[in-house]
């Protein structure tokens, strides 16, 4: 038993998982080449903010022009009343207060779909029999507009914390479980064979093989559920809710309020830069192998 331990040990170096080993070859790997790769890195972020900053400066130029010339503020609103808005927000300290309760329940259903998609599809596709079973069930359920189930989940939950949990969680557990589904099934089975005939246990191959094969998938599952997260928290705070940016945006717009409903958007909008960013760099510290590959 200590000589499979040991052999599978030796197969992370001939492909099981990534290593260094694949990115020293080429001049970025050389002392002298690295300080010059991570300054022109540098260089490409900062060409790239600064034309994502001027396309913003560009697109709220023309919108608080268009709202004088071509329309009047009560149906687009400005930027600079936006602005406004947002600043007696952040003062008065309903931001805060709207903003966690969104973020509250848009993570929690991201972490809920997360975990119980992941496992049903590491189980889905380690039996591909029961997936073939339940494969119409789920495609299915994947298919309803969870959306107009939202009144139901009030109804079931009331208008508190837990339906928009569920409403996010609903949004979310489909992709992670089919992206995760098709990871598995292109695993490369040569791999797996190799660690069979080293008599290596089901829990040995997942964790040498399985997931790591399948984590690039998983995390862009997460990355399209992360939006659906917020989709969910909003609609159940837009549907029945006494705080959240839903609910804000929702009260507003009763009061033909556009200012404020164009605030929200803008808090919404913000809060998906801000969580996709860090994604990304989460996403990039774990696979910081597969860019360096692509450079």
């Amino acid at each position: 038993m200590a000589t499979s331990h040991g052999a599978i040990e030796t197969l992370q170096g001939v492909g099981t998982l990534p290593t260094a080993r694949r990115g020293t070859t080429g001049p970025s790997s050389t002392p002298s080449g690295a300080p010059r790769a991570r300054t022109s890195v540098w260089r490409r972020h900062l060409v790239l903010n600064g034309w994502r900053l001027l396309l913003s400066i560009v697109v709220l130029a023309a919108w608080e022009v268009a709202a004088t010339t071509i329309t009047t503020p009560f149906w687009i609103s400005q930027p600079s009343r936006v602005f406004g808005r947002l600043v007696s927000l952040a003062t008065s300290g309903l931001l805060v207060w709207h903003v966690w309760a969104t973020l509250q329940a848009a993570l929690l259903g991201l972490a809920l779909g997360a975990i119980v998609g992941v496992a049903l599809g590491l189980l889905l596709g380690a039996y591909p029999r029961v997936a073939a079973v339940v494969d119409p069930l789920l495609m299915g359920l994947n298919s309803l507009p969870r959306v107009a189930l939202a009144p139901l989940f009030i109804i079931w939950f009331g208008i508190g914390l837990p339906s928009k949990v569920i409403l996010a969680f609903s949004l979310v557990v489909f992709p992670v479980l089919i992206n995760t589904y098709q990871g598995v099934r292109g695993v490369d089975l040569d791999l797996v064979d190799v660690l069979r005939t080293m008599r290596a246990s089901p829990l040995q191959i997942a964790r040498r093989v399985t997931i790591p094969s399948t984590l690039p998938l998983i995390f862009a599952g997460l990355r399209i559920g992360l939006g659906m997260s917020l989709i969910g928290a909003v609609v159940g705070e837009l549907v029945g809710s006494n705080r959240g940016v839903g609910y804000y945006v929702e009260a507003a717009a009763s009061n033909f309020d556009t200012t404020g409903v164009f605030a929200g958007l803008v808090i919404l909008m913000l809060m998906t830069i801000a969580l996709n960013e860090l994604s990304k760099l989460v996403e990039g510290r774990l696979f910081r192998w597969r860019s360096n590959e692509q450079r």
